[in-house]
């Protein structure tokens, strides 16, 4: 297989297909800072998933950044009055790493929300 190529303003996607939405925790450290500057107030969050090949999505977004495109995490919604149609939302992925843990391999991402509102309610009191 071949890497992916990437033209400018092409994103690289990490698609949840099926599952729960992702649970989202805000990160409050100070190297995250610089991962969330940019024209809006943006937060960093991070969140955690099983994956059967962490080190092949993990090297799709250095890939994509590496060509100086974003990375995105395309996952499901609860479907509320709030909740776009179709029931998915994307977030920009501003850093990963995998590892392997006793259930498998385990991604985490660092992404980029605009607003708390992005976040569950009832996940935005987490702290990371």
């Amino acid at each position: 297989m071949t890497p992916e190529q990437h033209t400018e303003d092409q994103a690289a996607y990490i698609t949840i297909v099926e599952g729960p939405p992702p649970e989202f925790a805000t990160v409050r450290r100070d190297w995250t800072a610089s991962l969330a500057e940019g024209q809006t107030g943006s937060l960093v969050a991070t969140c955690e998933m099983r994956t059967f090949d962490g080190q092949s999505l993990v090297a799709r977004c250095v890939r994509a950044w590496d060509d100086g495109c974003p990375a995105r995490l395309d996952y499901p919604v609860e479907v509320s009055a709030s909740s776009p149609p179709g029931g998915r939302a994307e977030v920009e992925i501003v850093a990963a790493c995998w590892e392997q843990v006793e259930e498998g391999q385990k991604l985490v991402l660092w992404v980029k929300v605009d607003e708390v509102d992005e976040m569950d309610a009832s996940q935005g009191d987490s702290v990371v």
